[in-house]
Order: structure tokens, then C-alpha cells, then sequence
């Protein structure tokens, strides 16, 4: 390695999760119905991952993609709603998952035409709900907030690193709001987008 080469990595590097080991992108649905806003929702199916959770479509970026892109990829391949039916407004702020990866949500406005038409990919989504921002507004989640503290295993050097086997490591925090109201619940990461959504415009 030489100083050239460290130029040529990083001049135009675009920064991400330090060591992170994937990206993920989400739609985050926005349909107007009767002048009113209103989120979309699906259910996952039941032979994947987390099966009966609600979530915005979304899923792993492919390599080459950006966070727009594979959103609107995913909103395809889940939903069949075409990306000329979808206005991209832009990209909300991005949440470290505690998987080593980053969650990019894609704020977008989609025909409520296209709504009504959705061909939802049977493996991968149960159903799909509209909810009223208006009344996600008025019904707020509540928060649940947890400490989350590492464990060091006893292999762990604290000799070489002159560390005392007491030493305090930081703690972490995970919250998890949780809306209740819903014909489905809405909980967790899809929960935390929506609250922070909506409380940017408070």
C-alpha cells in the first residue's frame, strides 16, 4: 500500500457501516386517499423469515445498487406496484441495525391507483393495510427501552490490552415502540420508521 493507492480507494469512496456486512433499503409508502395520507403496510408471509410481522417492502441492495433503487426494486418484486407509479421525495435518516448492516428508509408517494391494482408476491406477503397518518398521529406507539450490555467471554486479552477484567465497557440501547389499535401489530424497526417519521413533523 502506498499513498496513491489510498487515493485511489478513497476520493471518491462513498462512506458506510464501518466493518458492516450488508445494506437494506425500505419503501416507506405514502398513498393519498380522500385527501388524507395514508402509510402502507404488508404482512409477511409464513414460509419466510419472520412470517406474520408487518414491515414496508424492502430487502438486501444487490451489488451496484443504491438505497433507491433496490427500494423501488423490492416494491416491485413484492407488491407489483411498477416504479412509474412511485414519486421518490427522498431518503429518511438511516438506522444501524445490530447486525452489523445499515436500514436506509426511501420516503416515496405511490398512485393510489396502483393501490387498488397490487399483485402482492404470494411467497413473500400475506396482505397489505392502509393506516390513516392521521390517526397514527393520534394514537402514538409506546416505548419500550432496553439496556443492551456486551458480554466479554473469559478468552477475551486483558492483559495484552492492560485492561482490568472490571473495566466499563459501554452500555447500548435498544427501544422498540409498539402501536396497538392496528388489525395487525405493528412493532420494532417498522414501528421505529413510522414513529420518527411522523415526530420529524411535529
Amino acid at each position: 500500500m502506498n499513498l496513491q493507492d489510498v487515493r485511489n480507494k478513497y476520493q471518491n469512496h462513498v462512506p458506510r457501516l464501518l466493518g458492516g456486512r450488508s445494506d437494506f433499503a425500505v419503501l416507506v409508502p405514502l398513498v393519498e386517499r380522500d385527501g388524507e395520507l395514508h402509510l402502507l403496510y404488508e404482512v409477511r408471509a409464513e414460509g419466510i423469515r419472520q412470517p406474520r410481522e408487518v414491515c414496508f417492502p424492502g430487502g438486501k441492495m444487490e451489488a451496484g445498487e443504491d438505497a433507491v433503487t433496490c427500494a423501488l426494486r423490492e416494491t416491485w418484486e413484492e407488491l407489483g406496484i411498477p416504479k412509474e407509479a412511485i414519486e421518490v421525495i427522498g431518503e429518511g435518516d438511516f438506522i444501524a441495525l445490530r447486525a452489523n448492516a445499515m436500514m436506509y428508509p426511501v420516503i416515496a408517494r405511490v398512485d393510489s391507483d396502483a393501490v387498488d391494482a397490487i399483485h402482492a408476491s404470494a411467497s413473500e406477503v400475506a396482505n397489505t393495510f392502509l393506516v390513516p397518518v392521521k390517526w397514527l398521529q393520534a394514537h402514538p406507539p409506546t416505548l419500550y427501552r432496553y439496556p443492551l450490555r456486551p458480554m466479554i467471554g473469559e478468552d477475551f486479552p486483558f492483559e495484552t490490552v492492560q485492561i482490568a477484567r472490571d473495566y466499563p465497557w459501554g452500555d447500548g440501547k435498544m427501544e422498540v415502540p409498539v402501536y396497538e389499535g392496528l388489525p395487525y401489530p405493528l412493532w420494532g424497526l417498522t414501528a421505529r420508521i413510522t414513529y420518527y417519521l411522523l415526530k420529524s413533523f411535529e
